[in-house]
Order: C-alpha cells, then sequence, then structure tokens
C-alpha cells in the first residue's frame, strides 16, 4: 500500500512565510517605482513646456475645463489615486495650483465609474440589480455634490488653496528646511532619473520631455495598478475583518474603517466595488454602506501625499500642497455633506430613485454611465471652449 506523503507543517508554513516575505519586497519596490514615476512627470513636463506652458494652462485654466480633464482621465484609467498622482507630479513640473484643484475634484467623480460597472453584473437579476445600481450611485451623487457644493467655493474664495498652504506651513517648519540637506527619496531615485536624462541628452528639450512623461505615465500606471493587487493578496484577511466589523456599525466606525480598508488596498474603486455584490445579493443594505464610502474617499488620499515626498526642489513645497488639497476636499465634503441632516439624505436617496428607475429600464442605466462620465464633459467642453 503507497503512503501518502504529507509536508510538515512547518514546511507550509515557511513557505508561505517566504511568499508573503517576497510579496512584501515587490510591494516595496512598487513603491519606489511609483516614486520614480513621479519624478520622471515632473521632470518631463517642465522640459517638454518650457515654451508651451502658457498655452497649455490657458487651456485647462477655466475650472470647469479642469475639472473635465480631472473627471474623463479618471474615467478612462479607472483609478483616481494614478490621476492625483500625475497631478501632484504636474504641480512640480509647473501647473498651476488654481488649475490642478479643479482636476483632482473631478478624478474624485471619475473614480466613481467602476463600481456603478461593477453594479451592472447583476443586470440579469431585476431586484438584485436594483439593489447593486442603488449601492454604486451613492458614491456617485456623493461626489457630484461636493462639486457643486465646494467648486463654486474654490472659485470665489480659494478655500482648498487657502486651507492646503496653510497645512504645508505647518509640516515645513524650519527645522524641516534644516534637515533638508540630504532627502532619501532623491537620492535613490536621482540616479535612475539622471540616467534616463542621459540617455536623452542629444534629443530636443519637447521630445525627450514628452518621452520622459510617457515613460512616467507607463511606470505610474503599472506600479499603482500592481500595488493594488499585492495588497489586496497581502490584506485579505484583514479586508474582510474590517468589512465585518464596520457595516452597520456606526457612521464613525464605518468612515473610519473605509478609509482603513482603501489604504490597505490602494484603491477607493476597489473598496466600494467590494460593496457593490454585498448589496446586490441581499447581504447588506445600501444605506448601511454609505459611511464605508465615504470613508474610501478619505483614505484615496495616501497616494497623493505618497507621490508628493518624491518631489523635490523649488516646487517640492507645492507638490505637497496639492496632496493636502485632496486631503482637505475629501475631508471637508464628508463633514458638510454627511454632517448636515439635510444634505446627507440626498445621494442614498437620489441613487435609490435612479436604481429603481433603472431596474424597470435597462438602458437607462448604460445612458447613466455614457452619459455622466462622457457625453456631459463633451456636451460642457463645447460651451466653455
Amino acid at each position: 500500500m503507497q503512503k501518502e506523503i504529507i509536508a510538515p507543517a512547518n514546511t507550509i508554513k515557511s513557505v508561505t512565510s517566504l511568499t508573503t516575505a517576497l510579496r512584501w519586497c515587490v510591494l516595496v519596490f512598487l513603491v519606489y517605482l511609483m516614486l520614480l514615476a513621479v519624478g520622471l512627470i515632473g521632470y518631463g513636463f517642465k522640459e517638454a513646456t518650457q515654451e508651451q506652458a502658457k498655452g497649455l494652462f490657458e487651456l485647462a485654466a477655466n475650472p470647469v475645463m479642469g475639472l473635465i480633464i480631472g473627471m474623463v482621465c479618471t474615467a478612462l484609467i479607472q483609478s483616481s489615486s494614478t490621476v492625483s498622482s500625475i497631478i501632484v507630479a504636474m504641480v512640480a513640473g509647473g501647473l498651476p495650483i488654481s488649475i490642478a484643484i479643479p482636476m483632482m475634484m473631478g478624478a474624485n467623480i471619475g473614480t466613481s465609474i467602476t463600481n456603478t460597472i461593477v453594479s451592472l453584473g447583476h443586470i440579469g437579476n431585476k431586484a438584485e440589480f436594483q439593489r447593486a445600481f442603488n449601492a454604486a450611485t451613492i458614491h456617485d451623487f456623493f461626489n457630484i455634490f461636493a462639486v457643486l457644493i465646494f467648486l463654486p467655493l474654490e472659485i470665489m474664495f480659494g478655500i482648498f488653496e487657502h486651507i492646503s498652504a496653510a497645512m504645508v506651513s505647518l509640516v515645513a517648519s524650519g527645522a524641516t528646511a534644516e534637515m533638508g540637506g540630504f532627502n532619501p527619496i532623491k537620492a535613490s531615485t536621482a540616479p535612475v532619473i539622471e540616467f534616463v536624462k542621459g540617455l536623452l541628452v542629444n534629443t530636443n528639450e519637447i521630445y525627450s520631455g514628452s518621452i520622459k512623461i510617457v515613460l512616467g505615465l507607463a511606470l505610474i500606471i503599472i506600479s499603482i495598478t500592481w500595488m493594488g493587487k499585492i495588497m489586496k493578496s497581502l490584506m485579505i484577511g484583514r479586508v474582510q475583518d474590517i468589512l465585518k466589523s464596520a457595516l452597520g456599525k456606526g457612521s464613525v466606525t464605518g468612515i473610519s474603517s473605509g478609509a482603513i480598508m482603501t489604504i490597505l488596498v490602494q484603491s477607493s474603486s476597489t473598496t466600494t466595488s467590494l460593496l457593490v455584490p454585498l448589496v446586490g445579493n441581499g447581504i447588506v443594505t445600501a444605506r448601511s454602506i454609505y459611511p464605508f464610502t465615504l470613508g474610501a474617499n478619505i483614505g484615496t488620499c495616501i497616494t497623493a501625499l505618497i507621490a508628493a515626498l518624491a518631489i523635490v526642489g523649488p516646487n517640492a513645497e507645492l507638490a505637497l500642497q496639492i496632496a493636502f488639497v485632496h486631503l482637505a476636499y475629501n475631508v471637508l465634503s464628508v463633514v458638510v455633506i454627511y454632517g448636515i441632516a439635510l444634505l446627507r439624505e440626498w445621494p442614498p436617496n437620489l441613487s435609490y430613485q435612479l436604481s429603481l428607475k433603472v431596474a424597470d429600464r435597462k438602458i437607462y442605466g448604460l445612458a447613466y454611465v455614457i452619459g455622466l462620465f462622457f457625453l456631459l464633459p463633451l456636451s460642457a467642453v463645447f460651451i466653455v471652449s
């Protein structure tokens, strides 16, 4: 009789530990790759737009145009983390803060497309589809209301520009400036950036800068995409624990848990999309995931803050400022919209009414996605241009 060979428990444990350690090493490398990409985009943007910067900035100077750029780019890439990191790099390359702020706001709306698309997976069952679409579009309506409230205030009073400048002044103290002689991030990324510069030394400035931008964009998309995948594989057990402990346990717990989970998986789209099937299958209600979704908006700000650390030189504080704009905007949106009882009910009520219509006429769901994320921005371009 042939004996069954069973691997010892300690051998299995050591292999698992080795795999986990390897994933952490890859994660560290991907973070480095993201910081490197941000540096390349910043240098490339500065180099490529030396002569054309005025015309480029005039194109996006209209706040509505800036909002649309951020919204459509995020809808296409399906990652607000990626777009916010790119905006940080562009500010480091000379993009004015006043133009970058509407772009950040637009990124919040654009990221909502992912969970709305996920809800279409329940389209075969009317009741499931209604619940799933309701859950998905709460995020959409919240982000739309945030823009409707805060974009006019930003245009009139520059509230986020002032708040973020104050936040930068708090962290950029004299002690920080004295320690600025050595920057470990610059020390680690500079050799690679200088190597790329060396390869393009005989290339026209516009082409050289454009190549750096394209290379940086490719690296940032790859690094953030794989960071999310690896973080999910490392944190899957903890994510499940957070979900179980957070849903239906109160607003503060829901918001803070949503923020923590998004920081762990490095993607608000992932966080909100995980909740849609739970609501669609009737495991939890759309109302119970509402605070958790808002926490995801706050948690996604960590990527822009990390990206800002890669920036050195005269625009380093501006890069940090736009990252703080992202954080202040998302925190203040939650405080105002969710904190005021009347405003709090608008997103879930409107998403519920829309989900009833979409469940009856499914074509409305497709029209909603195409109309909100693509046709409406395109129409606005023609109006403001």
